[in-house]
């Protein structure tokens, strides 16, 4: 997931930050966890605080004590308070997380990705297993488009190959000169476009756009809830040409107990995008308590 998403859905925190119980005053203090005590904290975008709900609540559930640090801000601050121990557990994606600590690596595989982003963490830290969510760049097609070609959730950036060139599609900037952008979509997939229209980085100009049907196609995130608003449809990435975005806990590891990570693991392998993009809709679009929407969950698969 790019990280200009982080900023361009934090104004959506206002639907309601969550963790209202048990939670520091000032997210940015680093008040060491007691070692009875775990503490979870989040990034400044809404997605993040309810992925700290999630994990959170759950730990909660097996009777860990819990306490909340939400919307402390960017990674570069939330990775320095994880190796501190002022943060305990943290939401994150792996491929972001990897390209943080690592500009230059390859991201072949969730297996290769994680295994490279262990290789460079502080040795305090440890990353738990990914969950099968990811928030990451797409190209999806406006609902005008799909019904008129007959794509669905089920196809392929391939399937667009014979029509591209009818197709006008928007994006960041730099969208069009990148190789996870226009030149990786000709490269890996032979797409042409008709034209390209410089917008925002998946915000609220690029899905203006293709609502208004100015755009056909555009770069939007995964789990954004104008995808369920507005019935656009994500196509398939069998290439991984924009990598991976796996929701992933990092863990301060000496503050959790083995029954919390096998936890937050079992949280994991429940979670994957299509849910993710439920739950982020319920509390954007519906204006739903993201702690309530968390809990909904964790009850619905049997991990409160």
């Amino acid at each position: 997931m790019a990280t200009v998403a982080f900023a361009l859905t934090a104004a959506l925190v206002a639907a309601g930050c969550g963790s209202d119980d048990d939670s520091g005053d000032d997210p940015l203090a680093e008040d060491k966890a007691d070692g009875s005590s775990v503490v979870v904290g989040s990034n400044n975008f809404a997605e993040s605080i309810l992925l700290a709900d999630i994990y959170g609540e759950a730990l909660k559930a097996k009777g860990i004590k819990v306490t909340y640090k939400p919307n402390i801000g960017s990674r570069e601050t939330t990775y320095g308070l994880l190796k501190n121990g002022a943060i305990t557990v943290l939401p994150e994606y792996n491929g972001s997380l990897l390209a943080y600590l690592d500009p230059d690596a390859e991201q072949k595989s969730v297996e290769s990705v994680n295994a490279a982003v262990k290789a460079k963490l502080d040795d305090k830290l440890t990353l738990l297993d990914s969950a099968p969510a990811e928030d990451k760049d797409s190209v999806s097609i406006n609902k005008e488009t799909a019904e008129k070609h007959g794509l669905t959730g089920e196809s392929t950036l391939a399937d667009l190959k014979d029509i591209a060139p009818e197709l006008v599609i928007g994006g960041s900037p730099e969208f069009q000169t990148r190789h996870q952008g226009l030149i990786g979509l000709e490269k890996e997939y032979g797409l042409e476009f008709k034209s390209f229209k410089a917008l925002d980085a998946g915000g609220p100009l690029t899905q203006a756009a293709l609502t208004k049907n100015t755009v056909q196609a555009a770069d939007v995130f995964t789990t954004d809830p104008t995808i369920t608003k507005e019935g656009f449809v994500v196509l398939q990435d069998p290439k991984n040409l924009f990598g991976f975005a796996n929701v992933t806990p990092l863990v301060y590891e000496s503050d959790l107990s083995k029954e919390g990570i096998d936890t937050l693991n079992a949280v994991s392998a429940k979670l994957d995008t299509k849910t993710l993009l439920d739950l982020d809709s319920q509390v954007q679009l519906e204006n739903k308590d993201p702690l309530d929407v968390a809990k909904t969950w964790l009850n619905s698969v049997g991990l409160d």
